[in-house]
């Protein structure tokens, strides 16, 4: 007896055949064609799981040396002399402790090791599902919402603007075309936000927490944008065959507000990206 699973697949969020292509003024001004990668089911799982494989893959594995801490000649002198049977060190009328983990300049008890696994691994096609998933998921705006963006003033999500955005050059231009798009509110929640790292982080070259506003993708590798908007808060502007989990889904949480150009979007339809074989 089969069972047809399909209600309990189908994906609970609609996106739009068709999205709002809108000018450096926030006018409407047509409607663009959204790839097949945006109807691709949400998977919040998947997500996770790619952006913890990917922030795993960062770490470098790191152990102590096997003769650390046991470089003595220090032997336990036994029982029946009324002190620890720790190793100790001989020719004292104190013998001092060594060797054990219990005791100054002992060895460690658990050290850690090189062989320790790391990286959570994850399939080549279930990396593409995710980044597809994510793509997906920067058209919705119950999304977009739930990850705490300012989108009250956002004209359309998902957000498509003209190819013209890419030879902004000037931060100030690129300030009134947020503006003019509704994005600058979330650019000031993200700039009220910045704090200070607590701990010992802060003397190690990452003194301050930012959180994540809008991501900017482009179609060319050279754009002038990328200088306007670099230093803009939470702001992160990346080339479209560079697109990843960690852009997209920043923590897991998919649903990132993005501002898609025009040149953008035409080539993940025109060439397929991360659809896979």
């Amino acid at each position: 007896m089969s069972i047809d699973l399909s209600p309990l697949l189908r994906n609970l969020y609609e996106v739009p055949a068709k999205a709002k292509l809108l000018n450096l003024n926030g006018e409407i001004i047509g409607e663009v064609e959204l790839p097949p990668q945006f109807k691709t089911p949400i998977r919040p799982d998947v997500i996770r799981r790619a952006v913890l494989s990917a922030l795993t893959a960062r770490l470098q594995p790191k152990g102590t040396d096997p003769e650390a801490g046991l470089r003595s000649s220090a032997v336990s002198f036994g029982t029946g002399l009324g002190i620890a049977r720790v190793p100790r060190i001989k020719g004292n009328l104190w013998p001092r402790a060594r060797i054990a983990p219990n005791v100054v300049k002992g060895r460690r008890a658990h050290p850690p090791k090189v062989e320790k696994r790391l990286w959570e691994r994850v399939n080549r096609r279930e990396r593409l599902l995710a980044i597809r998933s994510a793509i997906a998921a920067t058209a919705i705006r119950e999304l977009v919402a739930a990850r705490g963006h300012v989108i009250g003033d956002v004209k359309a999500i998902p957000l498509v603007v003209v190819n013209d955005f890419e030879n902004v050059g000037k931060a100030s231009e690129a300030k009134a075309v947020f503006k003019a798009l509704g994005l600058w509110s979330d650019v000031v929640r993200a700039q009220r936000r910045v704090r200070i790292r607590a701990g010992k982080g802060k003397m190690r070259g990452r003194r301050y927490k930012e959180p994540k506003s809008a991501l900017v993708v482009v179609s060319r590798k050279d754009t002038p944008v990328i200088k306007a908007v670099r230093n803009m808060a939470g702001v992160d502007v990346i080339y479209v065959d560079n697109l990843s989990v960690l852009h997209l889904a920043p923590g897991g949480a998919p649903g990132r507000l993005t501002l898609w150009t025009q040149g953008a979007i035409e080539r993940l339809g025109r060439e397929g990206l991360f659809m896979g074989e």
